[in-house]
């Protein structure tokens, strides 16, 4: 192989590196509860989110504090949640008096929101710039 040829794979090896770096992947650790769509714990449209996004049992979804989406946590975002399985959707925001806070949406299953309870857990997503 030329020297040339070989010049060039590395300098194409290197852009494909460069291009697969984790700099907009964001981390942090919030406050995490749980909610279900019963109006007692939401509002008179429990299947409804804030932003209009409509919420299904068995869907990843969560809320997020309003803090957090001046974070890069916006509507759509994925999230993956320490302790859970794949990633959860950013579909509602929860009241303006939460800070550093998530709710995971857990359906009609009031007995698994309750088993959750409230803990602290990393998450992660990737930070979308626009």
């Amino acid at each position: 192989m030329s020297k040339f040829k070989l010049l060039l794979l590395v300098v194409v090896a290197l852009l494909f590196v460069s291009g697969c770096s984790d700099d907009n992947k964001m981390t942090m650790k919030v406050a995490a509860s749980a909610y279900t769509s019963h109006v007692a714990q939401t509002s008179s449209t429990p299947f409804i989110g804030a932003w209009g996004d409509e919420l299904k049992p068995g869907m990843k979804a969560i809320a997020v504090s309003r803090d957090l989406i001046k974070k890069g946590l916006v509507r759509g975002t994925a999230v993956k949640i320490e302790g859970l399985e794949g990633k959860y959707l950013v579909k509602d925001k929860m009241n303006k008096r939460w800070t550093d806070k998530i709710d995971i949406y857990m359906g009609l299953d009031t007995k698994a929101a309750k088993d959750w309870g409230k803990r602290e857990v990393t998450i992660e997503w990737e930070n979308i710039k626009s």
